[in-house]
Order: structure tokens, then sequence, then C-alpha cells
């Protein structure tokens, strides 16, 4: 039996170095609603350290339902081989979404790999950097 009774994925933060940059790029790519968005104040005394603040960040609502941050901490370089996040991935509808995603992103001058069927998984990726060099995929299912 588990420890924990969890209905699941509730939200997640990334850490970006320039919260401003970040939040024109996800702007961009998804055009999610924000919940909040306290990155105005990021260059306040005491707000990076503030969780009350949202850290000078922002957070999205997802259309899951789940919420999406972005938290700024400077001038920290990522690295997906260092214990912590190695990507992120969010849903799309299916392959064409996947291919319609691939356009647009190169169209917005985004780069970005080529749609890649993961057959064991059951799913198709496409993958493409964030400005923080963070790896993030769209997932859709190959059926």
């Amino acid at each position: 039996m588990a420890l924990v009774d969890s209905s699941g994925f509730h939200h997640v933060r990334l850490t970006v170095t320039d919260i401003a940059r970040s939040k024109k790029f996800y702007d961009e790519v998804f055009g999610w609603p924000i919940a909040v968005d306290a990155s105005d104040s990021v260059n306040e005394p005491g707000v990076t350290e503030s969780p009350e603040k949202f850290y000078g960040g922002v957070v999205y609502q997802t259309p899951q339902g789940s919420l999406f941050g972005l938290r700024p901490v400077g001038d920290c370089e990522f690295d997906s081989t260092r214990t912590g996040l190695d990507h992120i991935g969010f849903a799309v509808a299916d392959r064409a979404a996947l291919e319609a995603a691939q356009s647009a992103l190169r169209d917005a001058g985004v780069p970005h790999g080529d749609v890649v069927d993961l057959t064991d998984a059951g799913i198709a990726i496409l993958s493409f950097q964030d400005p923080d060099d963070i790896n993030v995929e769209l997932t859709a299912p190959l059926s």
C-alpha cells in the first residue's frame, strides 16, 4: 500500500534566469491564462525569497487544471544531467497537433526537433528548448 493517496500531479515550477524573457516565451508558445503574476515585483527587496510573493514569478493555469510556474533565480545554468529536472512534457491531442506545433514553432523561429515516435511508450514527441535550455516536450498518443 502506498504511503500517500494522491489524486495526481497538481503543479510544477521551473527556475529561470530571466523572468521577463521566460514569461514572454511561455506566453507565446502556450498562451495559457495567468493565475498569478508577481514578475513586476521581481526587483523589489526580498521578493525573490518570498513564497507569499511567488518569488517574483508567474503561474499559469493549464487547460487540465494543473499549474505551471516560473521562478526567477538569477545566473544559474540549467543542467539536465544533474539531480533535479530532466525535462517537462505537455500533452497535445494527437499527431496532427504535434505537426501543427512543429510548423508554428518553425514559423516563430523557435528551434525544435522532429516528431519522433516512441512506440514502446505509445507516444510521439516533439522537443524544443526554452530560453534557459530546459527541454520541453509535446507529447501525443500514437493511436
